[in-house]
């Protein structure tokens, strides 16, 4: 868990980048809170996307967070195991201000360098942090399952996409280039590595989530929208507290 002392020694150096989350469990791609994704020589990777050529240079820094799929970042040739059953995913979701609220969606990649992230593996789900300002704290999905109608087998290689989309509307990209495996031979799930900030930290938390839903358009009057639409959110939001407490 960060500490008042780490979150404000880091947050200058926050402040001058374009990335907002970092993905803690099971892994994460690269760094590029700071990096900005190109190889030692200064070359750009064969499997990079998002660069912008302008009058003989990058029109914006090579590697942030807002390049589709993976925040710039190159495949990584240090991979992660992760179940074959689904496992879990955790990130801390405040590095950057504008993240009060977010929405979160969890996607995979199939093959060691996947040609898109279309599989979900999660329904997009809303995150409400303490303020608009940055904040620590983590959020963690402790069995986080593979996508419908997906088969895999011990060895594949894959890629789990994590796509925070902020209020304003800007997406955010990170991943984690995983091999599949037995649960047994997975690092174990604790309290250290999957929890979520429930309680006041410093300057955040506590995290919160809610459900997306959507309700169809009615002819009705205003008011008996309004109210029938006000006692569904009541039931959703009594549902997502129940298990947000069972976590």
């Amino acid at each position: 868990m960060w500490t008042t002392t780490l979150f404000a020694a880091t947050a200058a150096l926050i402040a001058q980048t374009s990335a907002h989350l970092v993905i803690t469990y099971p892994g994460w791609r690269g760094d590029n809170l700071i990096n900005n994704g190109t190889l030692p020589d200064g070359s750009i990777p064969p499997d990079g996307l998002g660069t912008s050529w302008q009058n003989g240079s990058y029109a914006f820094p090579y590697g942030m967070q807002w390049m589709y799929p993976c925040g710039g970042m190159p495949t990584s040739t240090n991979r992660t195991k992760w179940p074959v059953t689904g496992g879990a995913v955790s990130f801390q979701p405040g590095w950057f201000s504008g993240h009060s609220q977010a929405l979160i969606y969890i996607n995979l990649g199939i093959g060691t360098v996947p040609l898109n992230m279309s599989l979900v593996m999660n329904p997009v789900f809303q995150i409400t942090g303490p303020n608009n300002n940055a904040y620590p704290g983590t959020f963690c999905l402790p069995q986080v399952p593979l996508p419908a109608n997906l088969t895999v087998k011990v060895g594949d290689n894959a890629t789990i996409q994590v796509i925070e989309t902020a209020q304003h509307g800007a997406a955010l990209y990170s991943c984690v280039d995983i091999t599949f495996a037995e649960p047994k031979d997975v690092p174990p799930v604790t309290s250290e590595n999957c929890f979520n900030s429930t309680t006041q930290q410093g300057n955040g938390g506590p995290i919160g989530q809610n459900f997306v839903y959507t309700a169809p358009g009615s002819s009705t009057s205003w008011a008996s929208s309004t109210s029938a639409i006000s006692w569904t959110t009541f039931l959703t939001l009594m549902f997502a507290s129940l298990f947000a407490i069972s976590l």
